[in-house]
């Protein structure tokens, strides 16, 4: 008998696809408008929010039955908060220019709408090991969003994935930029963000069609 139950596996490949947290729950999108300019920030933000998520989930879940209801918000925020807070000191110490680049969208981990929503629909009324799969897999999801947005526009936009240039040398034009090819400064602002989280809704739409909305 393996690991994961069959319950177990769809907790985690569910929001990869068909109940993914940002293109069908459409949660967490300021943070893909945000930070997905460069690839490394959307894979640095999806660590984070695995992080946050996959152990938040966990501490909700083992405290829920003595949680108040009156304030499990607050107690939620604080858990939240305080993970956060050793993402951010985990950062400084070990990526400090990265973590002046992504500056306050860290610290709005802690109202990512994705994380509170986990806490409240799943890991309040279930147990630590299906919260922690809970919130693994839809960290996963919105990462895996955050990565192919910002995958395209650095791409797309300077040239480069993770700093190093792929496409060539746009100053001495080799590459792609012999040919007369250049880069779209478009892609790298934030407008684009959304056009190309849009693409990636109409062809999971398009590819399943039960995800189109009455």
């Amino acid at each position: 008998m393996g690991l994961l139950s069959k319950k177990d596996r769809k907790l985690i490949l569910d929001p990869l696809a068909d109940d993914n947290p940002i293109t069908i729950q459409v949660l967490g999108i300021c943070s893909a408008l945000a930070i997905t300019a460069q690839l490394k920030a959307s894979i640095v933000m999806t660590i984070s929010v695995i992080f946050v998520l996959g152990l938040g989930n966990v501490v909700i879940s083992l405290i829920r039955n003595i949680i108040p209801s009156k304030i499990r918000i607050i107690v939620q925020l604080t858990v939240v908060a305080s993970l956060v807070i050793i993402v951010d000191q985990v950062l400084k110490a070990f990526s400090y220019q990265l973590s002046k680049e992504l500056g306050a969208f860290i610290g709005l981990i802690i109202t990512n709408c994705i994380i509170m929503g986990r806490f409240e629909a799943f890991a309040l009324g279930n147990g630590p090991w299906k919260s922690f799969l809970d919130g693994v897999g839809n960290a996963l999801g919105y990462g895996i969003i955050l990565i192919i947005v910002g995958f395209f526009r650095e791409l797309l936009g300077s040239g480069t994935l993770l700093g190093f240039k792929v496409l060539g040398d746009p100053i001495n034009k080799t590459g792609l930029y012999a040919i007369g090819y250049e880069n779209n400064g478009f892609m790298l602002l934030a407008p684009m963000a959304l056009i190309v989280v849009g693409i990636i809704i109409w062809v999971q739409r398009t590819r399943n069609k039960a995800l189109i909305e009455d």
